[in-house]
């Protein structure tokens, strides 16, 4: 009866869809210990018993950050818009730069997609479809996930459901780092190349002196032909994280024959003028586009 009354307002004008109430699960850690590191929270759409096809959302650090699954921006910006659009929406912590280098943080993201497989009847997942999205370096580790879907080598052995597969199906890039080496070359307010950059931190050495770590640490240097499907969105005055970084990933998915598309923002900034209505719904678009392919 509660739902009836729900669409009834919904019609009258009276409630918008983001206020439709939705299963939430809070502080589930994934990886079978204490951590707040790997901590998750699970949100489902009020949409009766059914199952839901799964994306999972990372927040923007500069990977300094342990514990912003639940930041405004993340649930305003990602969350609510595929909630009210039918998907189950992981929102995940990882391991900071300063907890561990990489490749801890995608060996959590990897943690992260296992435990969604084995844990789809609790949850109600449809673990058919999973996607991945995040801004900054959330994009970043999104790209990282999606690029090394099925590879062995960045799989790590984080959480207790290592018999699961990783890969994910869909990826939205929000103007993430992709190639770590370049980044001083095309424009950017920080000095990536300093030894206490972001990017530096992560790998935990100055990225120029340790190139072999950095590349291994850059989502472009694992694309193949098993790489999902790409959106990805950059501003184009972005002087943090360069439109580059984003222009030359689609070069390299094209070269790979790897289906992409790049949204171009003319005013967008970082974080600015980026996470716009319709770019909301391009995103949306773009994962019902995918989950209708693999049905």
């Amino acid at each position: 009866m509660k739902r009836i009354y729900f669409f009834i307002f919904l019609q009258l004008g009276l409630l918008n869809a983001q206020d439709l109430p939705t299963a939430k699960w809070e502080n589930i850690n994934y990886a079978g210990n204490n951590e707040v590191h790997h901590m998750m929270d699970i949100y489902l759409p009020d949409q009766g018993s059914k199952i839901f096809p799964v994306v999972i959302t990372i927040y923007g650090s500069a990977w300094r950050a342990n514990d912003k699954k639940g930041s405004k921006y993340i649930k305003k910006s990602l969350i609510q818009p595929l909630l009210n659009s039918g998907f189950a929406v992981v929102s995940i912590n990882h391991r900071s730069s300063t907890d561990a280098i990489f490749p801890a943080q995608i060996h959590d993201v990897k943690a992260a997609i296992r435990f969604i497989r084995a844990n789809t009847k609790q949850y109600q997942f449809d673990s058919s479809f999973i996607g991945i999205t995040g801004s900054s370096s959330g994009g970043h580790l999104s790209a990282m996930a999606g690029t090394t879907s099925f590879n062995k080598e960045m799989e790590g052995e984080v959480g207790p459901h290592l018999e699961f597969e990783s890969h994910v199906d869909a990826v939205v890039d929000w103007f993430g780092p992709t190639d770590f080496l370049i980044m001083d070359l095309c424009g950017s307010k920080l000095v990536h190349d300093d030894v206490k950059s972001p990017e530096s931190k992560l790998i935990g050495a100055a990225i120029q002196e340790n190139k072999a770590k950095a590349r291994a640490a850059n989502p472009m240097t694992y694309i193949n032909d098993k790489t999902p499907p790409f959106l990805i969105i950059h501003g184009m005055v972005d002087l943090t994280v360069p439109y580059c970084q984003s222009k030359t990933f689609k070069m390299d998915l094209d070269s790979a024959k790897v289906e992409n598309r790049l949204i171009s923002i003319r005013d967008g900034a970082h974080g600015r003028n980026v996470f716009k209505k319709e770019i909301q719904e391009e995103m949306v678009s773009f994962f019902e586009d995918k989950l209708n392919n693999t049905k």
